[in-house]
């Protein structure tokens, strides 16, 4: 699987999806943060990679149809610290040998993934 971290994650987040087989670049390693997160989404479709992100706005299905890209995944912990964050990561890496993501939002929470379908 191809994949697209955002600005908002940590360096480690790409690291565990590496070591799990997938194709991971960030939006930090390749310069595009700060942009809007229109021009990201675009070069996310362009590049067909699967955006995983913080950013609740990516979960907006009419600015950000899941259909029309290689999917969209939203990180969300209570208590959102680095630590816990990396576990979600770890979590959605199991969940990868499992299910695909494409052209679906899924939202990501402890013990739990929540899957938005057309």
């Amino acid at each position: 699987m191809r994949f697209k971290l955002d600005e908002n994650l940590d360096p480690r987040a790409a690291v565990i999806l590496r070591e799990t087989g997938h194709d991971t670049e960030t939006v930090v390693e390749e310069r595009l943060q700060g942009g809007a997160d229109e021009k990201l989404f675009a070069v996310c479709q362009r590049e067909k990679r699967c955006l995983v992100t913080l950013d609740l706005d990516f979960s907006n299905l009419l600015d950000f149809p899941p259909e029309k890209s290689a999917g969209i995944i939203v990180l969300r912990h209570p208590k959102p610290r680095v630590k816990s964050l990396l576990a979600l990561v770890h979590q959605l890496a199991a969940t990868l040998k499992e299910q695909d993501p494409r052209g679906r939002l899924w939202i990501v929470e402890p013990g739990r993934v929540r899957i938005h379908e057309e």
